[in-house]
């Protein structure tokens, strides 16, 4: 294939206009897309601006090459026969690799295109011109994307955001709108998100431009965000549905709105289709720009003839992909890239390369800066190739990295580095005769503005000038003033330039019409800035002059300035001036003159002279002024006399006049009182002064005096002040007589009364231990005396007293001595007699019931003869017990006593016996009272410690004996403790030898009794005896023994047989408690040999040897021959399986705790325990066992922090199965809290007793 060449150029750089030679003509029928249709639109027009791609897919990276060499890149959209489907065709933009290269685009997948017979332009709302190299910034697409048409569309969460909705409006062309909404955000802690949407999917926050603006405020004092959304020279094609949407966290609202833009009634012109697909040869940003759309309005529907219809897409399948433009073009076709989509679907009969085995894709995209690699793989690796751009060969040459070739295996590489816009060409690779090609397209990024214009402030005549920084050198940018763009041809007073990155506007000679707010616009963002341009300042020949002026005198301002035919406007505090009856505004010539004939205090302020077109004003200020005044009567006071109470605040406001403010004085007596003060302080402001006093005194009382000056004179004026107090308190008060529960006490009225009658007292008490005081009375009490009742007796008491008048309660007077109220006791009670003897009576009793605060010294015990009333004190001493033993009395007398308890108070009323006494003593026979656990056998393990008390009666106090089993007891062996009630015995470690009967004895003079205590210390028994074995058939063995010599004094309750292997000798129980002294023990193992050994068994548990046989026994196969059936083996695998779970267990911190549980599995299955489903792995808190399917996890002192759900897994290749507990680790609870909780007895006393442990640390 011959290389391509160029075409000549064009002197200015642009290549030869071709023209299409004449041709059959086709049927051309012009249809909108279903958008269109629906809502009545025109298709779409471009700006002439960069657009970002809205359809990602192969017509944005494939292109046509025409004969000349230079590019048509196919922008638009065209269906052919049919509508097209770009779902099926769609190749989304690849993402670069690492090392930047851009993937290439798939080929979309093919589709049967023999009945495309008749062509049918379908311009979609997305199509651009066809020959313009850039899109616009801002591509307004309507509707829903193919591939979305079908979808659900998902209810978005009711939640109401939007204040304010945008509004369905319409425009006229070329027309601006501007729609917005609002946010509340009283209840939001950020800005919500909000987007701008055209149909169902295209956002349009990356399409601002010259024609769409998006902003958005924020209103403090509401708290309001306003969001706007601005139409700049509205278009045919951007009506259509506009949707707004808000989001906030969870919260998502929405509002849907139309945009209906009216054409503008012009006659039908006639268009030439070529003049429509001509281009600008100027460099302006318009350039190439085709407008389809009013072509495609105003065409007269073309009359059918007789012409045969040519097939264009037989053409097309035989034309090479850079022909593709030429031959649309030659046809009317102005969507190139629906004409590509379509080409994409029909299938291809690809010829078979001989020299590629993979060839180029057919496009490429990549970034403009970005890297790329083009690959072909050679089906002969010795084959020579060749690079072409846009025909022209690429050498590589030394020291530049702009191309690489790389060469792996039959993979020939060509690496281009830093692609440049330049670098956006057609490139073909030529292995010998055979050429592949494709074509690199290199995205432009949008210009972003980098330092914006400031904004300027300056007078007529003056240079202006703007400057602006953008991103790159050589960006185009565009200046507007006030939202119009500003003309800058040869005759404008606008000139632009630019240096590097920074552009210039330049106004050499400024005037007042040049203010406005002026603005850049690049395709990556915009910036503005206010020029203000002010007239320069005029000549003032007489200044206006500050002035004061009496209150109702007249005010006469007046100034002279040049030009004298400019007219002005007066101003006082920025508020216009407007003559009335009152005020007249004068201007003659070059004078002005303002003259208010009465002055009030309103005319007061600054007044301001603005010559009208100048920025240049005249001002001056006017003070009003007024005697001073003092405003008493307003206070409404009698006798000028303002009455307070000590300790509060006063604060007297007095109002005064007078312009300008007067100076206020206030003085008592010649004593100057300052606005400084701490307690004491004058104040004024505004129209009133006053005196605080934070808090009064007796002493401020007096007269007080206002002194008020300033420019226009003086007043003064005199109040009083009276300060009104508590009383003080009075003395000490007196208690003369202090009773058992009462007191009396008096007092003297207090000194100073406060300046108003005393009207009566409150009197309090406490306890002298205590801090609380008790208010006795709630009515006042007129009298100095008072009696206090219903006090405790013992208890040291104090009392005081407050004075009350109209003020208040008084501070309380002086506590009184202490004084206590006192009584004697109750008589004693339950007076008995305890014992008589020949010259001795003993008699007891019990406390009194009511004792009193005096306490108990003692009793006094007294008796007398009976007949006679001479009481004698038998104990010169009190005695404090409540037993006593009258001595020194004649036998077979009789006497009376009684009984009287002394305190501080004095002696009780006495208590007297009833009957006479008679001194003579009593024989009680003797009586042993066994306790109810001794009159059974009294069991002790030896060791033990035993310890048996034995109560008795009888008087005189009876006579103990022992004996053990007949035979006086030893005191060294057994300790014995008599006493006259009961009698001790007591063994400190017991041993087997001390059991036996012990016999006791008591005996008052002829009279005993006796009492039998069957004391029995037992031991561990010794192992049975001549363990033999008496027989050994088939599987079972016969033992026979006799019991054992020594039974620990206790009968023998069973024995425990075991046996073991020969082989092992590991013990294994067979039974256990078992009470005969012969057994047989079956189900052995046939071929082991085992040993047997028996222990024995008493209440105190098993003997500690055993005895064990002699001889083995051998458990051998019976002779018998038997012929085994046959039979299949049987499968003895199973899948995990838990016979017993784990169970939810409590556990004590600091204590081990184990969880346990059972499988069953074969084979054998491997345990995993986890932790909330945490496999536990190494660690040494816990430790795991599993013996004979038993699985263990015993937790190590566990802490709260080692609860939680644990879970014991089995698995094997048969199975899993896993079974799950809860733990819960208590720490510092009582024991009834345990007990609730199900923890065993024995962890709850070790808990117990470590907690005491801790705590007696502490």
């Amino acid at each position: 294939m011959p290389e391509p060449t160029k075409k000549d150029e064009m002197p200015n750089g642009q290549p030869e206009e071709s023209v299409a030679p004449s041709l059959p003509e086709i049927s051309l029928e012009v249809s909108p897309p279903p958008e269109a249709e629906a809502e009545g639109k025109e298709p779409l027009e471009t700006d002439g601006k960069e657009a970002e791609p809205t359809e990602p897919d192969a017509l944005q990276a494939v292109g046509a090459q025409d004969g000349n060499g230079s590019k048509r890149r196919p922008t638009g959209g065209v269906g052919v026969s049919e509508q097209a489907e770009p779902a099926e065709g769609q190749c989304p933009t690849p993402p670069p690799d690492d090392d930047g290269a851009a993937q290439p685009c798939p080929t979309p997948q093919t589709e049967d295109a023999s009945s495309a017979k008749k062509l049918s332009v379908d311009l979609p709302n997305d199509s651009v011109p066809a020959m313009g190299r850039k899109d616009s910034v801002w591509s307004l697409g309507e509707g829903q994307a193919p591939e979305d048409l079908d979808k659900p569309i998902d209810n978005p969460p009711l939640s109401i955001l939007l204040i304010e909705k945008p509004q369905s409006a319409s425009v006229p062309v070329g027309g601006d709108i501007t729609f917005v909404a609002k946010v509340e955000a009283k209840d939001l802690l950020r800005k919500p998100t909000i987007k701008w949407f055209k149909g169902k999917w295209m956002d349009l926050a990356s399409k601002t431009g010259k024609h769409l603006q998006l902003k958005e405020t924020f209103e403090r004092a509401t708290k309001i965000h306003t969001f706007e959304m601005h139409i700049i020279k509205a278009k045919e094609n951007y009506a259509g549905n506009y949707r707004c949407e808000v989001t906030y966290k969870d919260k998502f609202d929405s509002c849907s709105f139309d945009l209906e833009v009216k054409e503008t009634e012009q006659g039908t012109q006639n268009i030439d289709i070529r003049s429509a697909f001509k281009r600008s040869s100027e460099g302006q940003e318009d350039a190439g720009e085709l407008d389809f759309s009013g072509l495609l309005k105003h065409r007269e529907p073309k009359q059918q003839d007789d012409t045969p219809e040519v097939d264009v897409w037989e053409i097309l399948k035989n034309a090479r992909p850079d022909e593709y433009e030429k031959i649309a073009f030659m046809y009317g076709i102005t969507d190139l890239r629906g004409l590509l989509r379509r080409m994409k679907k029909i299938p291809k009969e690809e010829k078979k390369s001989e020299a590629f085995a993979k060839r180029l894709e057919p496009a490429y995209q990549v970034d403009k800066g970005g890297k790329i690699r083009l690959v072909v793989d050679l089906a002969d690796p010795t084959v020579d190739l060749k690079w072409y751009k846009n025909g022209q060969e690429i050498r590589p040459t030394p020291n530049q990295r702009k191309y690489i070739f790389e060469h792996k295996g039959t993979q020939r590489i060509m690496v281009i580095n830093n692609c440049t816009m330049n670098d956006d060409a057609a490139y073909a690779v030529a292995a010998g005769d055979e050429k592949c090609t494709t074509e690199l397209f290199v995205k432009e990024l949008p210009v972003k503005i980098i330092k914006g214009i400031e904004p300027v402030k300056t007078t007529v005549n003056e240079r202006i000038e703007l400057e602006c920084e953008v991103s790159e050198e050589g960006a185009q940018v565009k200046w507007m003033k006030n939202g119009v763009e500003v003309p800058t041809g040869v005759r404008s007073r606008y000139r632009v330039k630019s240096e590097g990155t920074k552009h210039y506007l330049v106004i050499d000679d400024a005037s007042r019409e040049d203010t406005g707010t002026y603005s850049i616009m690049a395709t990556g963002g915009t910036s503005e800035a206010h020029v203000q341009v002010d007239l320069k300042p005029l000549k003032v020949f007489v200044d206006l002059q500050d002035m004061t002026v009496m209150l109702g005198q007249p005010i006469k301002l007046h100034c002279e300035i040049f030009p004298g035919n400019v007219p002005g406007r007066w101003y006082r505090n920025g508020q216009l001036i407007q003559p009335n009856d009152r005020i007249n505004i004068i201007h003659r010539n070059k004078v002005h003159r303002l003259e208010i004939e009465t002055s009030s205090l309103h005319d007061a302020g600054d007044y301001t002279f603005v010559p009208e077109g100048y920025s240049q004003s005249l001002s001056a200020k006017i003070h009003i002024i007024d005697p001073p005044r003092v405003h008493l009567d307003s206070l409404n006071l009698p006798d000028n006399t303002m009455t307070v109470v000590a300790g509060n605040k006063l604060r007297l406001e007095i109002p005064i006049s007078g312009e300008p403010a007067p100076r206020v004085v206030w003085m008592k007596g010649e004593r100057v009182i300052l606005e400084s003060g701490h307690r004491v302080r004058a104040e004024t402001y505004g129209d009133q002064t006053s005196l605080t006093i934070e808090i009064t005194e007796r002493e401020d009382s007096g007269n007080y005096k206002i002194v008020l000056q300033n420019e226009a004179g003086e007043a003064s004026a005199s109040i009083k002040i009276k300060v009104v107090d508590i009383p003080d308190p009075p003395d000490a008060p007196l208690v003369p007589v202090v009773g058992g529960d009462w007191c009396s006490m008096t007092w003297e009225p207090p000194k100073y009364d406060g300046g108003s009658p005393i009207l009566g007292y409150f009197i309090e008490r406490k306890k002298k231990q205590s801090s609380r005081w008790m208010r006795l009375n709630f009515d006042l009490i007129k009298e100095t005396s008072f009696e206090p009742k219903k006090m405790i007796e013992g208890v040291p008491y104090e009392v005081r007293i407050f004075a009350i008048n109209a003020i208040g309660v008084s501070k309380p007077s002086e506590p009184s001595k202490a004084f206590t109220p006192l009584a004697v006791t109750s008589e004693p009670t339950m007076l008995v007699v305890d014992d008589v003897t020949d010259t001795t009576v003993t008699v007891k009793w019990r406390p009194p019931e009511t004792i009193g605060a005096a306490g108990l010294d003692g009793y006094l015990v007294e008796y007398c003869i009976e007949g006679t009333n001479d009481w004698v004190v038998s104990n010169k001493e009190l005695t404090e017990k409540t037993k006593y033993t009258i001595t020194g009395l004649s036998p077979g007398c009789k006497i009376l006593v009684r009984v009287k308890a002394i305190n501080a108070a004095g002696a009780s009323a006495p208590r007297t016996l009833q009957h006479s006494i008679l001194v003579k003593e009593v024989i009680e026979p003797p009586k042993i009272r066994v306790p109810r656990h001794l009159k059974q056998t009294y069991t002790r393990r030896v060791g033990e410690t035993v310890n048996l008390v034995v109560p008795f009666m009888g008087k005189p106090r009876p006579k103990v004996t022992w004996l053990k089993e007949g035979k006086p007891i030893e005191p060294s062996h057994v300790s014995i403790r008599n006493t006259d009630c009961d009698s001790i015995i007591f063994i400190r470690k017991a041993e087997r030898s001390h059991s036996g009967k012990y016999e006791m004895t008591v005996q008052v003079e002829n009279h005993k009794d006796t009492a039998i205590i069957d004391i029995q210390i037992v031991d561990l028994p010794g192992p049975p005896q001549c363990v033999t074995i008496e027989d050994v058939w088939g599987g079972n063995v016969a033992l026979v023994w006799t019991p054992p010599k020594d039974n620990g004094n206790a009968p023998i309750t069973g024995y425990t047989i075991q046996k073991a292997d020969k082989k092992t000798m590991e013990w294994f129980t067979c039974i256990e408690h078992y009470h005969r002294t012969c057994i047989t023990i079956t189900e052995l193992v046939v071929g082991n040999e085992y040993f047997f050994r028996i222990f024995s068994e008493n209440m105190c548990g098993l003997s500690e040897a055993a005895t064990q046989t002699k001889k083995s026994a051998l458990i051998v196969k019976e002779g018998l021959q038997v012929k085994t059936p046959e039979y299949n083996d049987r499968d003895f695998k199973e899948a995990p399986k838990f016979t017993q779970p784990l169970i939810n267990t409590f556990a004590i911190a600091g204590y081990n705790t184990t969880l346990n549980c059972s499988v069953r599995a074969n084979p054998r299955a491997k345990v995993v325990w986890m932790k909330n489903k945490i496999i536990i792995l190494d660690d040494p808190r816990y430790r795991m066992f599993s013996n004979q399917g038993v699985c263990t996890l015993e937790i190590r002192k566990p802490s709260p922090y080692d609860g939680g759900l644990y879970t014991c897994k089995a698995i094997n290749d048969l199975g899993e199965a896993q079974v799950d507990c809860k733990l819960e680790v208590k720490g510092g609870f009582s024991f009834f809290e345990l007990m609730q909780r199900g923890v065993p007895l024995n962890l709850i006393d070790k808990y117990m007793n470590e907690t005491k442990i801790v705590e007696q640390d502490k």
